[in-house]
């Protein structure tokens, strides 16, 4: 086991490691939906009442961290949830554009089962390989992975030394973290990202570990 695992989590990790916490995003309306409705990055709605209850939650999870910066999505959604993380720390929420959420195309604002309906070849086609098929007029996976993945790996390499939170989307945190433990993308979706969960991560010498997937015991509730 490398040596800084053992280093408290609350302080600083030790030079040249940057310890990130990648978070997903609180609760919005669409997600709120039964059946939920894709949102992309074409819907940009804030967060509901429940997903600034799950934000305050993770901040309070967050605040006696030493928390050097904090970074999300442009989306409303994702700088809402870090400006609550980023508060107790007197930090600004730096906004990263590619972060943002996959474009879902013509499907967004849809429910799956709405979508099967509407658009049966559609859905076979991206389902069939999601990886490489985009959603109509939007992204497959692998558009998601090339524009995030570098966006993460600057941040990671930037901050060695330091406590780093990022704050993104279901998608975006299943995409980059499969990849990063060798699941093949097209089992993605099957990574839970529950919303504001904490995926705890370690970058040192070039390379990244995974250490914690989806921690939601900080949750005073879990909703969507």
């Amino acid at each position: 086991m490398p040596e800084f695992a053992a280093t408290p989590l609350r302080e600083a990790p030790p030079a040249g490691v940057t310890r990130l916490f990648l978070i997903r995003h609180g609760s919005t309306g669409p997600n709120e939906c039964r059946p939920f409705v894709l949102q992309g990055c074409e819907i940009n709605g804030p967060l509901t009442e429940l997903g600034q209850r799950q934000s305050q939650s993770v901040a309070r999870a967050l605040a006696e961290f030493q928390i050097h910066a904090v970074y999300a999505s442009s989306l409303t959604r994702a700088m809402q949830t870090a400006e609550f993380i980023a508060a107790p720390h007197q930090l600004p929420v730096t906004p990263v554009p590619d972060l943002r959420e996959c474009s879902v195309g013509r499907w967004e604002g849809k429910s799956w089962e709405q979508i099967q309906a509407e658009d049966p070849e559609g859905h076979a086609h991206f389902f069939a390989n999601p990886v490489e098929h985009p959603h109509p007029g939007g992204e497959s996976y692998t558009d998601v992975l090339n524009r995030v993945k570098p966006a993460i790996t600057q941040r990671l390499e930037q901050h060695a030394g330091q406590n780093v939170v990022i704050v993104a989307h279901n998608l975006v945190n299943r995409v980059y973290l499969a990849e990063l433990v060798g699941i093949d993308l097209r089992h993605a979706r099957k990574l839970r990202q529950m919303n504001c969960c904490i995926n705890l991560l370690h970058h040192h010498q070039g390379l990244t570990e995974l250490v914690t997937l989806n921690s939601v015991l900080h949750h005073d509730v879990l909703g969507a």
